[in-house]
C-alpha cells in the first residue's frame, strides 16, 4: 500500500527553470558621474577563483556563509567535469520558464490567503504547470544531521521549503557532487506525521497537496523545466557555521528527484512562508538576512543570517504582492539611464507590482518601461555596433574591435524616494565578446509583474529585514 501511494504521488511532478547568471565580468577602470569605462578583456571568463576582498565574520547575532556560483571555479561542484554547465541560450530559456511560472501564479487577483496558491494534486496537474519556486545560480554549504554531513544547496528567495536528496532513492536521484544524505545514519532526524499542521502547511508553501505514506508526510515540489523533488517531510539539525546550529528544522528528504540542479544537493528556501529557513530561525535572527552576489563566477560573495545593515544602505519598504505571497515585493517608481530619469509613469510599475528574486537571472520589466530603457540605452551606445539577439535579449553588441567601452549607468527608483545604481557587472549578459547584451527583457503583458533579477543585484549587499518589513541596498558589498 505504501508503494502504491508513493507511486501515485510521484505522478505529480513537472517543470521549472534552472538559471545560471552568465553575467558581465566587466572590471571598472574609470568612470564619470553618469557612465562606466570598462576593459573588454575582463569579459573573458577566469579559470581561477579570486580571493574575497571582505572576510566572513560570525558572532552571537549573525552567521555568515560563503556564496559561490555553482558552475564557477570557486565551486567544488565545478570539479565534476561530467556535469555540464548550461549554455547562455539554455540559461535564458530556463529563466523565461521561471518567469512564466511566477507570472502564472501571481497574475490573477485572489480573495483569500490560501487561495493565493493554485492547489493541485495528482489527478489535476496540467502539463507544463510548475511551481513558482525554482533553482538558481548560487550555492552555500551547510551541515545537516548528526553527525553533520556537508551539503551544497542553492539558496533561493523564491523558494519556501528546503530539501535535499536522501537515501534510499526510491525511484531516482540526479547526480550530485557530494554523498547523498542518509537520514538513517543521523541521530537527530525525525519524520513529520501526515496528520500534523506542519504537513498541512505544505499546501501553501508548494502549491501541492501533501501525501501520506505509513503515517509519514510526503511533500512534492515541481518546477517549470521538468525538475522535481518528492519525498518524506522531516525535521533535522541544520548547522550554518561551527557555532550556529538549529535543531528540528523542517525540510524535504527527497527520494525521487530529477532536474537540472547542477550537481548541488538541493534547495535552501529563503522565502517568506513559515516553513522557510528565514522564518524557522526567526527567534534567533528576527527574519533578518543579507547576501551579496559576486561580480563574476570567479569571485565569492556571502549569505548572512542576522546582523545589521551597512551604514550606507538605502532602504525601501517591502510590499505585499498578494495575500499570502512568499515573494519579497518592492515598489518601483522609475529608471534612470546615463544620469537621466526616463519619462515613464510610476503607474507603469504599480500596475502589476514587482518582486526581487535571487533565482531569476535577468530583470524583467513592464513592456513600456523596457521600451524606454532600450531606446535610451541604444542611443547612448550608438557608437558601438549592434549584433544579433540572444534569446530574449534584443540589444546586443559586438565589442570584438574594442579594448575599452563606455557604458551608461542604470539606476532604479523606489517608492521610498531612493535610487539604487546597478553595478557595471549587472548591466550586461555576455555570450562572447562579439555578443554582449543588455541584461533586461520586457514582459509580454503590462499586467505581468516586474522581477528584479540576480544579474542586476551583483555586488550589492541586499539586506532583508522581514520583521521591520523593509529591504536595503548598499554598493560594494562584495567584488
Amino acid at each position: 500500500m505504501k508503494c502504491f501511494l508513493y507511486a501515485h504521488f510521484i505522478c505529480l511532478w513537472l517543470l521549472f527553470s534552472l538559471e545560471k547568471s552568465y553575467g558581465f565580468e566587466g572590471r571598472k577602470i574609470a568612470e564619470n558621474h553618469h557612465s562606466h569605462t570598462i576593459e573588454l578583456s575582463s569579459l573573458l571568463p577566469s579559470t581561477s577563483c579570486k580571493s574575497p576582498t571582505k572576510a566572513l565574520s560570525s558572532n552571537d547575532t549573525k552567521a555568515s556563509l560563503k556564496v559561490v556560483h555553482k558552475h564557477g571555479p570557486c565551486s567544488k561542484l565545478n570539479q565534476d567535469k561530467t556535469i555540464a554547465a548550461p549554455t547562455p541560450t539554455e540559461i535564458l530559456l530556463q529563466d523565461q520558464s521561471r518567469v512564466k511560472s511566477i507570472h502564472s501564479r501571481l497574475s490573477n487577483p485572489k480573495t483569500s490567503g490560501e487561495n493565493d496558491v493554485k492547489v493541485i494534486d495528482a489527478t489535476t496537474i496540467p502539463a507544463k504547470d510548475g511551481s513558482v519556486v525554482g533553482s538558481g545560480s548560487y550555492i552555500v554549504t551547510v551541515g545537516l544531521g548528526t553527525p553533520q554531513k556537508e551539503l551544497s544547496l542553492i539558496f533561493d528567495t523564491g523558494s519556501d521549503i528546503t530539501w535535499t536528496q536522501c537515501q534510499p532513492c526510491a525511484t531516482i536521484c540526479y547526480k550530485q557532487m557530494e554523498q547523498i544524505f542518509d537520514p538513517s545514519q543521523s541521530t537527530s532526524y525525525t519524520n513529520i506525521s501526515c496528520s500534523s499542521s506542519i504537513c498541512s502547511s505544505l499546501t501553501s508553501a508548494t502549491g501541492i497537496t501533501p501525501g501520506c505514506a505509513s503515517s509519514t508526510c510526503v511533500y512534492g515540489i515541481q518546477y517549470g523545466d521538468s525538475s522535481f523533488s518528492v519525498g518524506f517531510f522531516g525535521a533535522e539539525k541544520l548547522t550554518l557555521t561551527p557555532t550556529e546550529a538549529f535543531n528540528n528544522i523542517y525540510f524535504g528528504c527527497g527520494q525521487n528527484n530529477q532536474g537540472l540542479f547542477g550537481g548541488s544537493a538541493g534547495i535552501l528556501g529563503l522565502g517568506r512562508h513559515k516553513l522557510s529557513v528565514v522564518s524557522q530561525t526567526a527567534q534567533k535572527y528576527n527574519k533578518i538576512f543579507s547576501y551579496c552576489l559576486p561580480s563574476s563566477s570567479s569571485s565569492t560573495g556571502f549569505l548572512t543570517f542576522g546582523g545589521s545593515a551597512s551604514k550606507n544602505s538605502k532602504f525601501t519598504p517591502l510590499s505585499t504582492i498578494s495575500a499570502s505571497s512568499s515573494f519579497y515585493g518592492l515598489d518601483f517608481t522609475g529608471i534612470s539611464v546615463g544620469g537621466t530619469k526616463l519619462a515613464i509613469s510610476a503607474s507603469v510599475f504599480s500596475t502589476a507590482g514587482a518582486i526581487i528574486d535571487s533565482g531569476t537571472t535577468i530583470t524583467w520589466l513592464p513592456p513600456a518601461a523596457y521600451s524606454e530603457l532600450r531606446a535610451s540605452f541604444r542611443n547612448l551606445m550608438s557608437n558601438y555596433p549592434l549584433t544579433s539577439a540572444l534569446g530574449t535579449l534584443d540589444t546586443c553588441y559586438d565589442f570584438s574591435s574594442y579594448s575599452t567601452i563606455s557604458v551608461p549607468k542604470i539606476g532604479f527608483f523606489f517608492s521610498s524616494g531612493i535610487e539604487v545604481d546597478i553595478d557595471v557587472s549587472g548591466v550586461f549578459f555576455a555570450s562572447s565578446i562579439s555578443q554582449v547584451c543588455l541584461a533586461f527583457a520586457g514582459n509580454s503583458d503590462a499586467a505581468d509583474l516586474l522581477i528584479f533579477g540576480n544579474v542586476q543585484q551583483k555586488t550589492l549587499e541586499v539586506f532583508y529585514d522581514g520583521s521591520a518589513g523593509k529591504v536595503g541596498f548598499a554598493p560594494g558589498g562584495c567584488s
